[in-house]
Parts: C-alpha cells; structure tokens; sequence
C-alpha cells in the first residue's frame, strides 16, 4: 500500500509540473508584436541611461537603467518576470528570436523614418533655400 501510494504522488507530481509548464509557457508568453514594443523602448531606455551616465556618473550607483526598466514594464501592464521569461523562450527558440530580431529592426526603422518626418515637417532643417541674404529685405 505505502509504494502505490509514493506511485500515485509521483504521477500526480510529475502531472502537476507539465500542466504548469504548459500553463506558464502560454499565459507568459508575449506575441513578436509586444515584445518588439517593449524590447524597442528598453533599448531606447538604454540609450538615455548612456547620454545621462556620461553626464552624471551618479546614473550608475544610482542604477536609474533598472528604474527606467520597471517604468516600461508597467507601461505596457507587464511584470519582470513575464518580459524576462518570454525573452528566454525566444532565446531558446532561434527562428522565433530571429523573426522577433527582424520585426524589432523594422520597426525601429519605422520609428526613425517617423522621427525624421516630424522633425522635417516642423521647420526647414534641410538647410535648401536658404541662403546668407535670405534674412535681408529687398
């Protein structure tokens, strides 16, 4: 009696762990469409926390990158460790990451091309038509 029972806690052990994991990887998982979001703002999170750095070596002992991390997070309603598990899974998955990788570097362009054109569209930065007499009334 006492080995059918350590038997049937074990497949009930074993029952558990694979419907948690089949759980997790599917609740968990964020789709190409949010990663690339999240990953584009964390890394235009660490480009602030760069030019920032360079200008206040406090920026480092004060560990502001985590902090601008955990703004993103609750910006788009996620947690550490969602983001966190889902980025290994795509590491674990090489065509799904490198699709994730293409789809980050096509909207990152996107975003620029957008950046470019507001920018653009705000005043003449082109530096075309002006000239040194353009400023003199006829």
């Amino acid at each position: 009696m006492n080995i059918r029972m350590q038997v049937l806690f074990f497949l009930m052990a074993i029952g558990g762990l694979l419907a948690a994991c089949k759980g997790n990887s599917k609740e968990q998982l964020l789709d190409i469409n949010q990663m690339k979001v999240i990953v584009w703002d964390m890394l235009k999170a660490d480009e602030l926390y760069t030019v920032q750095q360079v200008k206040d070596s406090t920026f480092r002992k004060q560990k502001k990158n985590l902090e601008y991390y955990e703004n993103i997070f609750a910006y788009h309603k996620i947690n550490r460790a969602t983001f966190y598990n889902a980025f290994a899974y795509y590491e674990a998955h090489p065509l799904q990451m490198r699709a994730l990788l293409d789809s980050i570097d096509q909207y990152a362009t996107r975003e620029r091309n957008r950046s470019f054109m507001r920018y653009g569209q705000s005043g003449n930065t082109s530096g075309k038509g002006l000239s040194a007499d353009s400023s003199r009334k006829p």
